[in-house]
């Protein structure tokens, strides 16, 4: 499931830089609002990306799935203090 996502992330991406490259060095000699829809678009592409990269999977086991049997021990809670003893000289 993993390598799916990563594949899709890169083509993404992929997509992205062609989208700008094309905008900024072909479309804008010819049409500048074309050119600038293009990198709106572009622009949109790197977070839904990034949220494509990142969703769990059916199958993906995660650090705070309840499921997983390893168990991960909690922060530790202090005891009762106990009184300072004065130091010796």
């Amino acid at each position: 499931m993993q390598s799916r996502r990563r594949h899709v992330y890169y083509a993404l991406m992929g997509s992205c830089l062609l989208l700008i490259v094309l905008a900024w060095n072909v479309v804008r000699l010819w049409s500048v609002p074309a050119a600038v829809v293009m990198s709106l678009v572009a622009m949109v592409i790197p977070p839904v990306a990034a949220i494509v990269a990142n969703r769990r999977g059916p199958d993906d086991p995660w650090w705070d799935d309840p499921s997983v049997s390893r168990r991960v021990p909690g922060p530790r809670t202090p005891g009762p203090r106990r009184p300072r003893q004065p130091r010796s000289r």
